[in-house]
């Protein structure tokens, strides 16, 4: 084993103890990803705590803003903010990266999911890693002109700036971040693709296309999805889903995607996701008045106050994520409800949703607990359950 590998490998192995020996496969698989996420979470919030309490951030802003002297006239405030913002990201992916490695590469080997080469899996986090920076550095410095422009005010138009953001991104999502990390083609089976637009047709839903997302590079795991808005809107089936799955399941499996634009649960969520982006900088804003003075900062909008808007940003996301995952549970159980409504295929519905939760390795009884905290989706074992519940309400009205 590479020795790189085995030292992350040996880091982690406390998460790997204390587990019961009844436990199945899926539901350890599960419980060692959220321990890594949930401990390199708080690592990272240690890590800007510290550099709040010990003036590290205070050091940054001084090194960022000697590199942004540099600028151009009359830009070395804005840059002072980008480099700051650069600086802070690099910092905390490599405080994050053991953990990131131990979640997405190391325990997706182990339980047989990833087809990941390490040298690939690298290059994809570069992606993600370059990717995220260009987005932080477009958000911080919306943040802090309007602190600098509208310092009362700043906190809303930061969230509806963002919240056009998100739709913009929602929108370019499958023609331009999609392709940076997986490859997509026209399906070449036409009487799949037929079936499915007449079933997009019949849900009054305008879809450029369907494409094979060729997702077997990259994991074993199989997905489908509607993506993109107006134009970008296509349906993408990944190649792992296309191989083994019948086309009744995947009709199913289509419907339910389609019930979301049908539903109008990509604009509710972008409504939710606003108003708890909202409510996170408006609590960012009390907050970083309230320690600006404490913190010696030389008011609310100097660049050494980022670690306390990424903390703020954290651990209000945290709290709202109970919130958001209790609406998208509602709305997967009502998209379930349509898929099996507008294809009365009970059975592709029950065989497609077994063959996902083998192959996904998912949780089929997760605790009150995690379900509430973490799960977007229904358990598996909920959703076969209430198609079974449908078809026996359908033979007593039949």
């Amino acid at each position: 084993m590479d020795p790189r590998i085995a030292g992350v490998a040996r880091t982690f192995r406390i998460l790997d103890t204390g587990y019961c020996l009844n436990e199945d496969k899926s539901t350890r698989y599960h419980r060692l990803r959220r321990r890594a996420d949930l401990i390199g979470t708080a690592v990272a919030g240690v890590l800007l705590l510290g550099l709040l309490l010990s003036g590290g951030a205070h050091r940054l802003r001084e090194l960022a803003s000697a590199i942004a002297r540099w600028a151009p006239g009359g830009m070395a405030e804005a840059m002072t903010v980008v480099v700051m913002t650069i600086v802070m990201m690099i910092i905390l992916q490599i405080v994050e990266f053991p953990f990131a490695f131990y979640q997405g590469y190391l325990l997706e080997h182990r339980y047989g999911l990833s087809t990941q080469s390490r040298s690939h899996w690298m290059t994809d986090q570069a992606k993600g890693v370059a990717l995220g920076v260009v987005l932080a550095v477009a958000g911080t410095s919306v943040i802090y002109l309007a602190l600098r422009e509208s310092p009362d005010h700043w906190w809303w138009i930061s969230a509806a700036v963002f919240a056009l953001a998100t739709i913009g991104l929602a929108r370019i999502a499958p023609v331009v971040l999609l392709p940076i990390f997986y490859t997509f083609k026209p399906l070449d089976r036409p009487a799949l693709v037929d079936r499915l637009m007449a079933l997009a047709n019949r849900a009054r839903t305008d879809v450029v296309g369907v494409f094979e997302w060729v997702l077997s590079g990259h994991t074993r795991k199989a997905n489908a999805a509607l993506a993109g808005m107006g134009r970008t809107r296509r349906i993408l089936l990944s190649d792992t889903l296309l191989a083994d799955y019948s086309e009744d399941e995947i009709e199913v499996i289509l419907a339910h995607e389609l019930a979301h634009h049908v539903h109008r649960d990509l604009w509710r969520g972008i409504a939710v996701q606003s108003g708890i982006m909202a409510g996170g900088f408006f609590a960012a804003s009390l907050i970083l008045r309230a320690v600006a003075g404490p913190l010696a900062l030389g008011g609310i909008s100097d660049p050494a106050g980022l670690p306390v808007l990424m903390l703020a940003g954290g651990v209000w996301s945290f709290l709202a994520l109970p919130l958001a995952n209790a609406m998208s549970r509602a709305q997967e159980r009502a998209a379930d409800r349509y898929a099996l409504a507008t294809t009365r295929n009970v059975d592709a519905f029950v065989t497609a949703m077994k063959r996902l939760s083998q192959q996904n390795l998912a949780e089929e009884y997760p605790s009150p607990v995690v379900r509430w905290l973490f799960y977007s989706h229904p358990p598996i074992r909920e959703r076969i359950d209430a198609a079974r519940a449908f078809a026996r309400e359908g033979s007593h009205a039949a």
